[in-house]
């Protein structure tokens, strides 16, 4: 799974729209919770994608390439 660049972009500035962490951006969601929807299942459709894809964003500590594409 290759993101492109919108992908990028939505996962720096999306905010999550529930849970502990609601209004926090995808990027900044902490790692541990990350690792357990991965290991629960990630919800439908793109907020589930996005999420993926943060996970491994964040398995791979490429968190900090996000700095300069948050608004």
């Amino acid at each position: 799974m290759t993101p492109n660049y919108d992908d990028l972009l939505q996962i720096a500035n999306m905010k999550m729209p529930f849970g502990r962490y609601k209004g926090l951006a995808l990027v900044d969601l902490p790692e541990p919770y990350v690792v357990w929807f991965h290991k629960q299942g990630f919800p439908k459709g793109e907020l589930g994608r996005l999420l993926a894809q943060v996970y491994e964003i964040k398995v791979n500590g490429l968190e900090y390439l996000f700095t300069p594409l948050k608004r």
